[in-house]
């Protein structure tokens, strides 16, 4: 069993090349943090397209840099993706079809798009892991209870 690191920060320039890096980076973090199959695709489908839109529409001038970070919390895996461009709200000049965010919504359990205050934006992601990997204290207990005969309803 390979052990899970604590998190996963990293940051490159904002280029094509560094959407597969990031996206694999990510995607072997989630492997381990128990995510497989569809859900693993899901964070891989999520984080190429939370990058892309860095490289395409963040910096209008020239390359900067794309953060990645990933974390596991209370039974979750979190995944930001942050960049010091133009923000959201500035129109790209390679506006695309509009559909990645979209994906990216269908993909995560929760996601958040935000203008970051001090510039650029925010892409917060969460994947919820499957129960046996969640952390004791964050698994939720379900009782496996009968209804009450009072609770029945009765058929004609």
């Amino acid at each position: 069993m390979i052990a899970l690191a604590a998190h996963l920060d990293e940051s490159r320039t904002a280029v094509p090349e560094a959407v597969a890096r990031l996206r694999n980076l990510v995607a072997a973090y989630a492997r381990t943090a128990g995510l497989a199959d569809e859900r693993l695709e899901a964070v891989r489908l999520a984080v190429s397209e939370t990058v892309t839109n860095v490289v395409l529409h963040a910096y209008q001038d020239g390359p900067g840099e794309v953060r990645v970070s990933a974390r596991v919390s209370g039974g979750e895996l979190w995944v930001l993706v942050a960049d010091d461009g133009c923000g959201p709200s500035v129109p790209s000049p390679r506006p695309g079809l509009g559909w990645g965010l979209a994906f990216v919504t269908d993909a995560c359990d929760r996601f958040t798009l935000a203008e970051r205050p001090g510039g650029g934006t925010e892409a917060a992601m969460v994947f919820r892991l499957p129960e046996d990997r969640a952390p004791a204290a964050a698994r939720v207990q379900r009782p496996q209870s009968t209804p009450r005969p009072s609770q029945r309803r009765a058929h004609s």
